[in-house]
């Protein structure tokens, strides 16, 4: 395989399984320091969330295969904000490739390679068995989902459809990626990509389809977020004829629609508090195949000449104010997850090639569930740092090394900062997965244990 042995050169590595376990081995035995230690308390989480069987899935390839371990560099180049080590921005310190269970840093033609083997398909296959993986262990409440879409500046020379990103800004080239969050614990259940050419109402039956898989049945349906440009009669009867999802979309108020507004009865309107009162209509769409269905309003004002309205449209009947004030609101939650973690992967768009896109994407999904696991365990501020933030303080800002006792690896930190709290939840590491139930070794690094230090 070529892998990168200078910031402009690089060379053929032997990649079989057993110059790989050599290398590792030779390389952990000379002892050394980097400036990635950081990225070893990724290892826990790693274990925790089943990271390693994930990747096996997703390659099809054994264990002993250079292939996983790839994927693991990608996570890894993902949990850091970088858009890879490999190019002449890289650092070929030891600690970062030994993270992943290599001995050299893998060059772009063997990632390209790499993600390119690999269809849409496999990639959406590893989204479902990640997020179910993500279900088990709490991360979803699966109760209201928001759909949203993400368009990133795309550098491409193909001809593409041009878009704006807002009304008054030039159309410029963007790839196109629609993400699914679930709104009550902010975290991000799957998204589809596509060409510019997609549009909302082709994509988001294929997100809701994969969203369904992922968060399974449940007793009430669930609350899909959407904004005004969902606003179509093609997507609202694709979610009226599902069974386990409700839609709640905002419309757009045409000058003559709002004339109607305005002269609706009093008696029809709720007031529920000062300035705030609802009432709930019927509407069909002029293309829509299903029957009429409700239209909740919102009147905002105490005297006529100041109301303003704002309309949704629902496929079900729910109770409007709970649906208007205390679920929509949680829309708003995708906005505030990209400006935390885009960092990761979503605010670059590189090759339009679907394969690559989808895997190398799907990769920093992977590590954003990683990152959500460590700052948990770190709690604040760590837990409410972006994603650059949380890179470089903590996975690129803690000094130390790593060196071998027995079969276990002992990574020591010195002068680590609120020490204490790290020591709490990554020192005697062995001990704590036994006691949740996981077994402690690192199949990407030949069954050795890790344990940390911190001084």
């Amino acid at each position: 395989m070529e892998a990168v042995t200078a910031r402009c050169h690089t060379a053929e590595r032997p990649a079989d399984p057993a110059s790989l376990e050599r290398g590792v081995r030779q390389l952990l035995a000379d002892k050394f320091s980097g400036s990635y230690l950081g990225l070893w308390l990724l290892a826990a989480e790693h274990l925790r969330l089943g990271t390693w069987d994930l990747l096996l899935g997703w390659t099809g390839q054994p264990a002993q295969s250079v292939e996983p371990r790839l994927a693991l560099q990608l996570v890894h180049e993902a949990a850091l904000c970088v858009a890879g080590l490999r190019d002449k921005r890289s650092s070929l310190q030891k600690g970062f490739c030994l993270a992943a269970g290599l001995p050299f840093l893998a060059s772009d033609s063997g990632i390209h390679q790499l993600l390119g083997k690999h269809s849409v398909a496999q990639a959406e296959n590893l989204q479902r068995a990640l997020g179910r993986q993500r279900q088990r262990l709490g991360d979803y409440a699966g109760k209201v989902l928001v759909v949203d879409p993400h368009r990133l500046h795309s550098y491409s020379r193909r001809h593409m459809r041009r878009q704006r990103k807002e009304p008054t800004a030039p159309p410029r080239k963007m790839a196109q990626t629609f993400f699914a969050l679930d709104g009550d614990t902010c975290q991000p259940v799957c998204f589809t990509t596509g060409t510019a050419s997609r549009t909302v109402s082709q994509a988001t039956p294929g997100l809701l389809d994969l969203a369904t898989d992922i968060l399974g049945q449940r007793q009430q349906p669930i609350l899909v977020l959407a904004d005004a440009e969902h606003f179509t009669s093609e997507l609202v009867d694709d979610v009226h004829r599902r069974t386990g999802m409700d839609l709640l979309v905002p419309m757009i108020i045409r000058k003559g629609f709002l004339e109607r507004l305005r002269t609706l009865p009093e008696t029809q309107f709720r007031r529920h508090w000062a300035g705030y009162a609802t009432a709930t209509l019927s509407h069909q769409l002029s293309k829509q195949e299903a029957g009429p269905l409700p239209l909740f309003v919102q009147r905002f004002g105490e005297t006529p000449s100041d109301y303003k309205f704002t309309v949704f449209l629902c496929t079900a009947e729910r109770d409007e104010v709970e649906s208007l004030v205390r679920d929509y609101p949680k829309r708003w939650h995708v906005e505030e997850f990209f400006n935390l973690e885009q960092a990761l992967g979503w605010d670059r768009a590189g090759t339009q090639n679907l394969n690559i896109r989808y895997g190398h994407m799907t990769m920093a999904l992977l590590a954003q569930a990683v990152l959500r696991q460590l700052r948990q365990r770190l709690g604040l501020p760590q837990a409410i740092w972006d994603g650059k933030h949380l890179a470089k303080d903590v996975l690129q800002g803690l000094e130390g090394d790593v060196r071998v006792t027995e079969k276990t690896l002992i990574v020591t930190y010195y002068n680590a900062p609120e020490a204490e709290r790290f020591r709490e939840h990554y020192q005697n590491l062995p001990a704590r997965l036994r006691a949740e139930g996981i077994d402690p070794h690192l199949p990407w690094l030949y069954d050795y244990q890790l344990d940390f230090r911190f001084r």
